[in-house]
């Protein structure tokens, strides 16, 4: 068997995937302490699509840490302090500054570097609020059905409906509607500079941004797409971006 034969046959290496991490009380066995906690399905997700998951927590921040990464994945959690874009708090607002700090620092490093970046959720709001946009703190003041239609009860994820815009990256993955699981009481308000809405429910808000003129791929989605393991387009989309990373 000749060299090239050997060549030809190496597989080629899966993306490593970061993804931020919760830092808040947890338990496993008879323990019970701080811990950096991932949900596992955005752990599954990452895996089914072809990635190997490298948990990111807000602690000893470096983005440094992207240049051995092959795509970053913000995942959803709690409220961004509306302090980081000049409003009070809303009563219903709950943040956490480290956490905020973290991911909005490994968010515009990828963004620097035109490494893969797929924001969800409150990473989404991270994205948004990290390149100069604003929030709508509480999405039921505006539309009062959002509530039970967005949040429906603690724990529990309700359904979210939209269209995607034609000829977007996201397009390209899911065609011009789609639905997604979702859990959240905030919603883009101003849009940061460089992003532009791509889909959207049919209330008006803002449920996919991307950024065309960004040197890698971004996307950006107010839903929860690693809560549906029948549709993974958005991860396989995310992954093979970062998959060519790997070869470049």
């Amino acid at each position: 068997m000749g060299s090239s034969d050997t060549e030809e046959r190496t597989p080629t290496p899966r993306p490593r995937i970061g993804l931020t991490t919760y830092w808040q009380q947890g338990r496993w066995g008879v323990w019970e302490d701080t811990a950096a906690i991932v949900p596992g399905n955005y752990v599954r997700r990452v895996v089914e699509a072809g990635g190997v998951p490298m948990l990111l927590p807000p602690v000893g921040t470096d983005p440094a840490v992207l240049d051995v990464l092959d795509g970053l994945v913000v995942i959803g959690g709690t409220d961004v302090d509306p302090a980081r874009y000049g409003h009070p708090p809303h009563p219903t607002t709950v943040a956490q500054h480290d956490r905020d700090e973290h991911d909005a620092r490994l968010t515009l490093a990828a963004l620097e570097r035109g490494l893969p970046l797929f924001a969800i959720c409150r990473g989404l709001q991270v994205l948004n609020v990290a390149c100069g946009g604003t929030l709508h703190q509480h999405l039921p003041d505006l539309v009062p059905e959002a509530g039970p239609q967005y949040q429906p009860a603690p724990g529990q994820y309700g359904a979210v409906q939209f269209t995607v815009q034609p000829g977007s990256l996201a397009a390209g993955l899911l065609g011009e509607a789609a639905s997604s699981p979702c859990y959240h009481h905030q919603s883009l308000d101003r849009l940061a500079p460089g992003l532009q809405v791509t889909g959207r429910a049919a209330d008006g808000t803002v449920e996919i941004v991307e950024m065309p003129e960004a040197p890698g791929w971004v996307l950006g989605v107010q839903f929860h797409p690693e809560e549906n393991p029948h549709d993974i387009r958005l991860f396989e989309g995310f992954i093979e971006a970062a998959r060519q990373e790997v070869a470049a």
